[in-house]
């Protein structure tokens, strides 16, 4: 079973963190992604959706300092349900997706920085995605994958 969410899109309002017993942040904000396409007429048609975004520990702290309400985003996470009951007394549920892994798309005009954080260690937690110069592609600095793999070490 895989529960994964990868979303793009800008915060619809300025992040806000609290802190849990154990002292460890949890930061929430919301997400707007925009669906587009031409109805039967010709004519085109747009929708947002909102999406719950929840952001624990040392991602909630990054997100906190460097976002901010119409930042664009790159997120992944999983799907959560939580039931509450509304104000009218009727038990609800809540989907909010649980963000492990956030980059800033946005340049500097845009509340972004080009960089990715994540809140796993042993990825790029801090390594800043190198932007290219206005006008260039992206270069990629890793070097490609070394085949060394003769015809007698292929499994098949």
């Amino acid at each position: 079973m895989i529960n994964k969410v990868i979303l793009v899109g800008r915060l619809g309002r300025d992040p806000e963190t609290r802190y849990m017993s154990n002292n460890e942040p949890v930061c929430n904000f919301s997400l707007a992604t925009d669906e587009n396409w031409k109805d039967k007429d010709g004519n085109r048609q747009q929708r947002t959706e909102w999406h719950n975004i929840v952001v624990y520990r040392k991602l909630a702290e990054i997100c906190q300092q460097w976002l901010k309400k119409g930042s664009l985003v790159y997120l992944s996470g999983k799907i959560s349900s939580r039931k509450y009951t509304g104000k009218d007394g009727v038990e609800r549920i809540a989907y909010d997706i649980v963000c492990d892994d956030m980059k800033m798309l946005g340049g500097k005009n845009e509340g972004g920085a080009m960089s990715g954080y994540s809140s796993f260690p042993e990825e790029s937690a801090s390594k800043p995605v190198p932007a290219a110069p206005p006008g260039q592609a992206p270069t990629n600095n890793n070097p490609p994958p070394v085949n060394d793999l003769g015809d007698d070490d292929i499994p098949f």
